[in-house]
């Protein structure tokens, strides 16, 4: 439990508080609904019952999501009471329910009376009646509008669609704004009405049970009903300004010039771009949205950096994964020598867990395939740091993972790790880093291959020191290295890869933290996109 409590608890205590002020806000207005004697006519009719730091703000996706997940809730939720409440204003106006219900439907919207059921029609066939209503009033219509918008952006979320057909994903999102939009136009449709008070007020105890009475006796003049007022852009109008304020602030930095200043073309078709920008400052593990106009004036997309802050440019690696880094690594190849390359935006740039890194002692970073590139920007800037006896630099070792399933992939990155392996023999730190490189992508001609010539220096898949493994960490192995071999450190765990190794990663985190804050101690964090 106390490992779970270390590895979680922040987290848990943000979901409790979000859920907190969501359980009171729904149980806040449920009362105000059900309390006031405005709505008692109301409730009668619709057959009411009358007796939801900063290492979070990583987590910002998968508290999105959570988010996107309330609002779906909800909204079946608000759909479904919605259709209920149609059929019940609609049963009233056929007198299917008691007199009272029969006499409040049948309010007339004149000068001494306002209606209470918005069902106004009464020569449609009955069964034709909640469909009518649902697409002629600004509430049905507006109603049925959102749903579908909202049904399309969480369809088109899906990590299928995602991954496959990224555009259909982008497009379908900004859907939003004819959802919020929608919104706040609903609630003009003034479906739910509350009771109003009259000259002389209409006497609820003593009227609610004297119906004939209603508008000849002195305590009981007709009652009166008005909807809104409309809520909704209290909600949203906040998070609106925000919106519309990154947005301004995204065109700005877009408008602001960025310059090449070299193009390099690596194996698995993985561009690199080394690019310039006045004014422009980073730290390790950050990333940049690129906007490329060439390709698309709307897409924008997030690449890790992998430069250093102590270098005077900024660079990203980009692999092949989707229509628009194909088009972009095809613009690229296609560019005469030495030629500046397309306009590019540059957005950003922006914090990641990376950037924690040198606030730990003891530091694990385990890179998956491209996922290695913010740590290439952490391995740049302990070199630099090295170079100038940087005396802040607190952490004292460093433990590098990188899983690959071909061995082009390792070739673009060797030149960094071989500049640092001779960096910490001329320093007499060589236990500063420990890295080990794993090939998951093998067969058994690779296998010989490596066995015969296993008793050179260097390895024969990348030119390193450190050979390649073959095949997966055992991460219960390594855990229980790093804890042996730091017995009382805080050891910060960083991922920049799939979920499924999140899940292992976190998992051994909690297994391998001791609850005495003197032992070793894992934190978990993870690159989120």
């Amino acid at each position: 439990m106390g490992n779970w409590i270390i590895n979680h608890g922040p987290t848990a205590f943000i979901l409790v508080v979000w859920m907190g002020i969501n359980i009171f806000l729904f149980v806040w207005y449920f009362f105000v609904y059900e309390l006031p004697d405005e709505f008692f006519y109301t409730r009668h009719l619709l057959g009411c019952c009358g007796r939801t730091m900063r290492k979070q703000l990583d987590k910002n996706i998968s508290f999105h999501k959570l988010v996107a997940y309330m609002i779906a809730l909800m909204t079946a939720v608000h759909m479904i009471a919605h259709l209920l409440n149609v059929e019940w204003y609609n049963n009233s106006r056929l007198k299917d329910y008691d007199a009272l219900s029969t006499k409040l439907s049948e309010l007339e919207d004149g000068s001494g009376t306002t209606y209470l059921n918005p069902i106004r029609t009464t020569s449609l066939n009955a069964q034709q009646t909640p469909t009518y209503f649902v697409f002629t009033t600004i509430a049905g219509i507006t109603g049925v509008i959102i749903t579908l918008a909202l049904i399309l952006i969480i369809t088109s979320s899906m990590e299928v669609i995602r991954r496959s057909y990224f555009e259909v994903f982008w497009y379908t999102h900004h859907l939003f704004v004819v959802f919020f939009i929608g919104l706040v136009i609903h609630g003009a449709g003034f479906i739910v009405r509350r009771q109003v008070t009259t000259n002389p007020p209409h006497n609820l105890t003593f009227c609610r049970d004297r119906i004939s009475d209603w508008g000849t006796h002195p305590q009981c003049p007709m009652p009166q009903f008005a909807g809104g007022p409309a809520q909704t852009w209290w909600w949203v109008i906040g998070p609106m300004i925000l919106y519309v304020f990154e947005r301004v602030l995204r065109f700005i930095r877009y408008m602001q010039a960025v310059t090449y200043r070299k193009i390099v073309m690596h194996p698995s078709k993985v561009l690199e771009l080394q690019l310039m920008k006045k004014g422009f400052k980073m730290e390790v593990g950050q990333y940049v949205f690129l906007n490329c106009p060439e390709i698309s004036q709307l897409e924008w997309h997030p690449f890790t950096m992998t430069s250093a802050p102590e270098e005077d440019f900024f660079a990203v690696h980009i692999r092949s994964a989707g229509d628009w880094t194909d088009k972009l690594i095809d613009i690229m190849q296609k560019l005469p020598e030495g030629t500046q390359g397309p306009k590019m935006g540059v957005d950003g740039p922006f914090g990641t867990a990376s950037e924690d890194v040198f606030d730990y002692e003891v530091s694990m970073l385990v890179g998956a395939g491209i996922g290695v590139t913010p740590f290439a920007s952490i391995l740049k800037s302990i070199w630099y740091k090295f170079k100038i006896s940087n005396p802040k630099l607190r952490t004292r070792k460093i433990y590098f993972y990188w899983i690959c399933r071909e061995t082009h992939a390792f070739e673009w990155f060797a030149d960094l790790l071989q500049g640092l392996e001779k960096e910490m023999e001329e320093r007499g730190m060589v236990d500063f880093l420990t890295y080990k490189l794993y090939l998951t992508g093998w067969d058994q001609v690779h296998a010989n291959h490596a066995q015969l010539h296993y008793g050179e220096d260097t390895d024969v898949v990348t030119g390193l020191k450190q050979k390649t493994n073959y095949g997966r960490p055992a991460w219960d192995k390594e855990f229980e290295q790093v804890r042996t071999e730091n017995p009382t450190s805080v050891v910060g765990t960083f991922l920049c890869g799939p979920a499924v190794l999140a899940k292992i990663l976190e998992k051994k985190c909690a297994k391998y933290s001791d609850v005495d804050p003197r032992k070793t101690r894992f934190y978990f964090n993870k690159e989120n996109f």
